[in-house]
């Protein structure tokens, strides 16, 4: 017969419960994505909307700003160094700011990104629809057909793409067609308008865009990276001969002109004079040729061998704007076509001419100074080129490099690395071969 316990079985031990926390704080999880930070405009409506349109010069979707009103808005992103991290902290504007004891509505946002929206001619967008990537040189002399602005809106990419939507805005499609009026010829189909692009009117109102770019003043480093550095003529070294001059009251000739040295020669009848001046008295006394008297000494001019003109430096500024603007905005196949046009005087009003023939000058200078630098000048006084700039920004690439992997290291490994392992075994050795 099977027994039976007399006395009940042992409770199972409870879970010991956790701590409550006793903190007075309620920490929120952290929001998923991030919060961005959006500068917009102050004339910006509240009937702004941020949309998705395809970039002009690479057509991937892009966020922009569209207001019936004031235009089109691209995002411009300021970026914080990743050697220092930074975070922003977000108060509502009822917070007081003498004292910190009253914070309403406080957020932080991790990332110290500032996303800026800026003022885009919306010309650029419809661009891609107006000139067709594949068409060549040759199909474009043929006459293109007149299109009205909804043909063209649908030639535009519609992946990921509000460009129908806006363009049903009617305040937004005035604008758009306005824009198409600038560099388009223009037919009336009945009450309907239709466009076809002329690439002389694009080319002047991107001309007219780089020159008050150009005259508005280019950032610093763009000015000496693109305007500066290329219009630099070769640096020349010449030596010049210092050579002392004698005292007043005495008399020197020259000998020696082929060693080109200063030897003064005394008069005698005038070595022991004195001329008395008005309120002070002047004594020459004789003062025989001496090396401290007389010397000469080859010091080394630096000489650059040509200068631009400001003539000059304002067209290399203006054709830096005009590049910016085509490789930033305008597809690559109409931006050869715009490139080509600064050198087609009936096209192009601003003669390049004197920036044309400098650069040549320029060149031929440079080669015939490399052709006569002897092979052992090691100057200290001649300017670093290009690859030691290189060089120097590659080392300090580094340096930032290793630094950040030092900071990102924990204690327990910095103490690893003072342990001295001197006569001890590799971990490698204990799985050789025997």
């Amino acid at each position: 017969m099977r027994g039976t316990r007399s006395s009940k079985p042992a409770a199972a031990a409870s879970a010991k419960d956790t701590p409550a926390s006793k903190s007075r704080f309620t920490l929120s999880s952290k929001p998923e994505p991030p919060a961005k930070i959006f500068i917009l405009p102050s004339s910006a409506t509240a009937d702004a909307r941020v949309v998705t349109l395809p970039h002009p010069q690479s057509g991937q979707p892009s966020r922009y700003l569209v207001c019936p009103e004031t235009g089109l808005y691209e995002f411009t992103k300021v970026a914080a160094p990743n050697t220092e991290p930074r975070s922003w902290l977000i108060a509502s504007a009822n917070s007081n700011k003498d004292s910190q004891a009253k914070v309403e509505n406080a957020e932080t946002a991790t990332s110290a990104n500032l996303f800026v929206a800026t003022h885009i001619d919306s010309l650029f967008l419809l661009l891609p629809a107006l000139i067709d990537a594949k068409e060549t040189n040759a199909s474009a002399d043929r006459k293109r057909l007149f299109l009205s602005f909804e043909d063209y809106i649908d030639k535009l990419p519609q992946d990921s793409s509000n460009a129908w939507e806006i363009s049903r805005w009617p305040k937004t499609k005035a604008l758009l067609e306005s824009r198409l009026v600038a560099i388009c010829d223009t037919v009336d189909a009945g009450d309907e308008s239709m466009f076809r692009v002329n690439e002389e009117k694009l080319f002047s109102v991107i001309l007219s865009k780089a020159t008050r770019l150009a005259s508005g003043g280019l950032p610093a480093s763009v000015e000496e990276k693109f305007v500066q550095k290329p219009l630099e003529a070769p640096i020349q070294l010449r030596s010049v001969s210092n050579v002392a001059c004698p005292p007043a009251g005495v008399a020197a000739t020259l000998e020696g002109a082929e060693s080109g040295t200063c030897t003064p020669k005394t008069d005698s009848a005038e070595s022991q004079s004195s001329t008395a001046t008005e309120g002070s008295t002047f004594s020459a006394a004789s003062q025989p040729s001496t090396a401290a008297s007389s010397f000469s000494e080859d010091d080394v001019a630096v000489t650059t061998a040509m200068t631009a003109s400001a003539e000059v430096v304002q067209l290399q500024r203006l054709r830096v704007a005009f590049d910016y603007i085509c490789a930033s905005y305008i597809p690559s196949n109409i931006a050869e076509r715009l490139k080509q046009s600064l050198s087609d005087k009936t096209t192009c009003k601003t003669d390049f001419e004197p920036l044309n023939t400098y650069v040549t000058e320029l060149e031929n200078l440079r080669k015939e100074s490399i052709a006569t630098r002897p092979t052992g000048d090691f100057s200290r006084k001649r300017m670093r080129d290009e690859e030691e700039d290189e060089i120097r920004l590659e080392k300090k690439r580094k340096q930032e490099e290793e630094k950040k992997r030092k900071a990102n290291e924990s204690r327990g490994v910095r103490d690893l690395k003072k342990v001295n392992t001197t006569g001890m075994k590799k971990l490698s050795a204990f799985f050789t071969k025997k």
